[in-house]
């Protein structure tokens, strides 16, 4: 958003996309939304729900943003009461999190405690609700009230923003089963196999989960864009006991706040940046599976598509979501290349592919299986060593950084300052003071140094008493989870059966019905991304996962599920997932179930359970040994207080649908409208030419947004949409058999997109040993300009610094705007700058013409590179001399020789 004299100017969203690619199909996973809104990184949490709806609706703007131009269906899908197989780690997730919570909260008190009672500063302690976020479940009260909003959302949106024109928005709730990635895929399914389906669509989905990419590659659609959060590792957070930074709460010695100069007020704060957005482009990872899964000599025909399918398939050997990874295969340790090693391999023997449209074949991953059992044992050996290595590099380096550390480092005005630091240091205010205590620091660690195994007295003298006794915190060795199973000695597989099963591992009855349940565990997963939920109620009833050499006999296994199983209603989901402590979320007598120690289901929600690292180093790395729920005495316990229920808590415990919402404009606006004055109870089918293809069925809905009815605000800060246009209707995906199989291939018709990656992109010392630098934006061929230290130093020194938005240089024109219509005009209180910038100088670029998303690139021989920027200077109508007085970056009037030079900024 730009300013202007102080007013805001919005985005025209109805714009090309200036990212020089159109989506078609724009889907968002709530979940991937909802959690950075209700723990935000750099900026403080919402104080209330009000709040906290606001900053998603602001959040799902801001993807909007990014992707909407010409996005012709946009489709938001909330979890919703999930396969059982998933409420499992559901259950582990809340558990942990709740008893987390709750002793970090203990720690904190207790820590507090200690530095008043020493007489330490700390500021009073805020008095607030914690925020559980166990509450971000289907059919709590919050994630109804987030489904109000999202409906008030979509309905304000489709009146008021010209980007939203002719969107179709179809709102999938917490009410509809399922969860959201999965809906979504669904309905991607269910689309493409209509007659009428573009096979060039081109989707986009929004989430952070990583299994998003497997889904994107599930679907082989062509043109696949996920976009997401740029991960920014270890940001500094103050210490939520002084408000401070630079130490954690376990570290705090309640020391007031050091004056820090004038703004003192400010020196702690954090800075506010906009969370910057990754494309991932599935089409460039498909080039690199291509090239890394092509083979030769095989004994059957390849085909790409089919061992994607495989790829995605072993990829569920390092863990997922439903299955825990089998020990001998750690994804740090490089699991999947070894796998796919191995694949390459055995794959001549197989006769085939272990996959085919989601349905396994048991008899040839049973050759890949023993396969990697066969090096189980080295790569237990190996890991071993690996760990001994890094631990003894680890201490090397902590006893070389406490030898080379200074012993004093002076502050104020002596303080060291780093190159090009263009802060000025902030003056002492008692200069004798300070070198005062310099000499002593000096003169004490010099005594000290001289006898070791002297001690001071308090009174700083040395006394001959003897040494100071080493902390054990100040060891260079840490502490180390004694580890059992010792999978690098001979008998592993014996002591892991009987640590983790309590079983001997001679008893081969149980192995075998280890082994099957993990092997219908991976056909009930290929199958769930492939063709949808097999089964609601099966689940891994383990803990642990077998070895890769029990997969013995695994080709006579059955593989098929019950048919017609229905999923948890969401109030029954809570009772499955939800520990104790998140009982003020449910109905009274259903959270007396939870608490009484004469409920029939006590045992399902435990105090206080174990944690196994297995291995691991930290708590959030382990096992939760929780307890499953036995379904079938669940639903007992709960039929006796089902009749409980408040005509709105029952609202809340019903299964629901996806609702389909279009602005006035929109060609299906007419043809819902006249459903609802017809009253027409009979559901009907979209006309695909009034809905950019899209097909389903329509049925009127009790909750409707109607044009011209206002529509309630759910927030007290928003105001009520008094004049709508928008329209609402219930919406239901094409209906397919129970046994239709959904086929994993390329549409017929489906362009390739042209290949992105070049000969260079296949080294593994890629970009010529320089650091590895990612693509800014869909054209690789868009040339970025460089500014070197000198002309950063130049506007530093002439910009000013309290221009009050992040970042550096955020007002900064595009390049590629120079000499356009949008450029803008020289104020006439604006001077000619002379040539700053002449340093900028365009890189290298692989490839000649600047081709749109799916051009084909082309090249004269002979001939310079057609760039963008050279075909504006060509271009009769840019850069004449009236245009000249365009402003190129940070407002700066351009010379014509200076654009010239230049090439376009991403």
């Amino acid at each position: 958003v730009k300013e202007c004299n102080g007013v805001k100017v919005p985005i025209d969203t109805s714009k090309p996309n200036p990212n020089e690619v159109e989506f078609d199909n724009l889907y968002l996973d709530m979940n991937g939304i909802i959690h950075p809104c209700t723990h935000p990184e750099d900026k403080p949490a919402p104080k209330n729900e009000d709040e906290m709806m606001v900053a998603i609706f602001e959040y799902i703007d801001r993807i909007f943003n990014i992707d909407r131009r010409d996005c012709l269906d946009a489709k938001s899908d909330l979890s919703s009461p999930a396969p059982r197989a998933k409420m499992n780690q559901q259950r582990s997730r809340r558990f942990r999190a709740s008893k987390e919570g709750m002793e970090a909260a203990e720690e904190k008190q207790k820590i507090r405690q200690e530095i008043l009672a020493k007489g330490g500063f700390l500021p009073p302690e805020e008095v607030k609700e914690r925020f559980d976020s166990n509450c971000i479940t289907p059919g709590t009260e919050f994630m109804d009230n987030l489904a109000k909003c999202l409906r008030y959302y979509i309905a304000d949106r489709l009146n008021s923003d010209p980007g939203w024109k002719n969107l179709t928005v179809i709102l999938s709730d917490a009410s509809a089963p399922g969860e959201g990635e999965h809906k979504i895929m669904d309905y991607i399914r269910r689309q493409r196999a209509q007659p009428n389906h573009d096979p060039n669509t081109h989707h986009c989905l929004c989430g952070a989960d990583a299994d998003l990419i497997m889904l994107g590659l599930a679907t082989h659609e062509p043109n696949f864009t996920i976009i997401r959060e740029e991960f920014k590792p270890n940001k500094p957070k103050p210490c939520a006991l002084c408000n401070q930074m630079g130490h954690e709460v376990k570290d705090c010695q309640g020391l007031p706040r050091e004056k820090q100069g004038k703004h003192d007020q400010f020196a702690d704060t954090l800075p506010i940046s906009e969370q910057e957005f990754i494309f991932i482009r599935l089409c460039v990872l498909r080039e690199y599976l291509e090239r890394e899964l092509t083979m030769a000599s095989l004994p059957f025909t390849f085909d790409f598509e089919r061992s994607v399918d495989d790829w995605v398939f072993m990829c569920f050997f390092v863990g997922n979501d439903f299955l825990p990874h089998l020990p001998s295969l750690e994804i740090r340790e490089g699991a999947i290349d070894r796998l796919v090693n191995i694949y390459k391999n055995v794959v001549h023997k197989t006769g085939g592919y272990l996959t085919e449209s989601g349905f396994v074949n048991l008899q040839r991953v049973q050759m890949i299986m023993l396969a990697v059992g066969e090096v189980e044992d080295s790569i237990f050996k190996k890991r071993k060593d690996d760990n001994d290595n890094f631990k003894r590099r680890q201490k090397e380096k902590r006893k070389r950084l406490k030898r080379d550390q200074p012993s004093f480092i002076p502050g104020g005005q002596f303080s060291p300052q780093a190159l090009g630091n263009r802060s000025s240091p902030q003056a002492i205010c008692n200069p004798r003071q300070a070198a005062f205590e310099m000499r002593m620091h000096d003169r004490q660690n010099s005594t000290t140094s001289a006898s070791p195994n002297t001690s001071l007295t308090p009174d700083s003298s040395p006394s001959l008493g003897g040494g100071i006794k080493r902390k054990p915190e100040d060891s260079d060795s840490e502490p180390e989870p004694e580890d059992n199973i010792r999978l690098w000695e001979t008998g592993w597989k014996q002591r892991y059966y009987k640590n983790k099963f309590d079983v001997d591992a001679s008893d081969e009855k149980f192995r075998r019905k280890v082994v099957q349940s993990y092997v219908e565990g991976l056909c009930w997963v290929l199958r769930y991304y492939y063709q949808g939920c097999a089964s609601w109620n099966w689940y891994y009833p383990f803990h642990y996962a077998p070895f890769a050499s029990d997969f013995e006999g695994i080709a006579d296994m059955p593989s098929d599920f019950e048919k017609g199983s229905k999923p948890f209603k969401p109030l029954e989901q809570l009772m499955g997932v939800f520990p104790a402590a998140s009982g003020n979320f449910l109905p009274p007598t259903w959270r007396k179930l939870m608490t009484d120690p004469e409920s029939s289901i006590i045992d399902f929600y435990p105090e206080d359970f174990a944690i196994d690292l297995n291995g691991k180093k930290y708590a959030w790395q382990g096992v939760a040994l929780l307890p499953f729920v036995d379904e079938r005495r669940l639903r007992a316990a709960l039929e006796e207080v089902y009749p409980d229920l408040t005509p709105e808590e029952s609202r809340r415990n019903s299964l629901g649908g996806d609702v389909l919402f279009v602005g006035k404009h929109h060609p299906l606006c007419d043809f819902i409208v006249e459903q609802y004055k017809t009253k027409n109870t009979e559901a009907v089918d979209i006309p695909p030419e009034l809905c950019h293809g899209i097909q389903g069925k329509l049925t009127l809905n009790d909750n409707a947004v109607l044009p011209d009815q206002v529509v309630q605000s759910p927030v007290p800060m928003l105001r009520d949409l008094t004049q709508n246009s928008a329209v609402s209707i219930s919406f239901k995906d094409p209906q397919f058999a129970e046994d239709f199989v959904f086929k994993a291939t390329v549409l017929p018709g489906a362009k390739k997109p042209a290949p992105v990656l070049k000969p260079g992109d296949w080294e593994k010392t890629n970009n010529d040993g320089r650091p590895w630098r990612p693509q800014l934006g869909f054209n690789r061929d868009r040339k970025p300009v460089h500014l070197d230290q000198s002309a950063f130093r130049t506007l530093g020194h002439t910009m000013p610094r309290d221009r009050g938005m992040p970042g550096m240089y955020p007002n900064a024109v595009p390049l590629g705007a120079y000499g356009s219509p949008y450029a803008r005009p020289l104020m006439g209180s604006q001077q000619q700058i002379p040539k700053l910038l002449s340093n900028l100088r365009p890189q290298e670029s692989w490839r000649g013409p600047t081709p749109l998303f799916q051009q084909t690139p082309q090249r004269t021989a002979g001939a310079a590179p057609l760039l963008a920027w050279n075909r504006m200077l060509q271009s009769p109508n840019q850069f004449q001399p009236a245009q000249y007085q365009g402003l190129g970056p940070m407002g700066y009037p351009q010379r014509p020789e200076d654009r010239m030079d230049r090439g376009r900024q991403v």
